[in-house]
């Protein structure tokens, strides 16, 4: 089962993601998408804080670039991703053109999807604010906007994560039938 929970900045979607895989009594893999960079205080304090967060029995995976390659290594455990954003991030400070984000975002869908564990798939929604001023800022915003459209659209399960509230997304039409 492949949940995706999707929100802005602070919403309660990592916390959410906690509490979904804590609740599951199966063995929890996280996988970390952030970097550590160099004298960077305030990311080594919210790593630290993160790590925190996590029971000590649960395994972790730190990935920046290699997603597909983590998630399948999670072998049957339930896999926490968290996030695509920062991950996404990640492959475009590496250089990656577009479709190369499009191939390496599908290579870890098609892992996430059939993977025997279940996986629980953290994502920020960016496009919900004014245009970005600069083209590097709307290529992301684009990017990542069809990332998660692809994510969500092959989820079981999808929550836009408001405020540490969840609220269910559905297809469009099939709520207005």
């Amino acid at each position: 089962m492949l949940t995706v929970l999707l929100g802005g900045a602070r919403s309660g979607k990592s916390s959410a993601a906690l509490r979904l895989a804590g609740r599951s009594g199966a063995h929890v893999c996280f996988i970390a998408t952030s970097p550590r960079i160099a004298g960077d205080h305030d990311l080594d304090a919210r790593i630290a804080a993160h790590r925190a967060e996590r029971p000590p029995t649960w395994s972790t995976i730190e990935t920046e670039i290699e997603l597909a390659a983590a998630i399948r290594t999670a072998g049957d455990a339930l896999a926490v991703v968290d996030c695509l954003t920062v991950w996404l991030g990640n492959v475009m400070h590496h250089g990656l053109d577009d479709s190369a984000v499009a191939a390496a975002s599908d290579a870890a869908l098609t892992a996430a999807t059939e993977r025997l564990g279940d996986t629980i798939v953290v994502t920020n929604e960016v496009g919900a604010g004014i245009v970005p001023g600069d083209a590097v800022s709307r290529r992301y915003r684009d990017l990542l906007g069809n990332i998660n459209q692809h994510w969500v659209g092959a989820a079981d399960e999808a929550y836009l994560v408001v405020a540490g509230r969840a609220l269910p997304l559905t297809e469009l039409g099939r709520e207005l039938t």
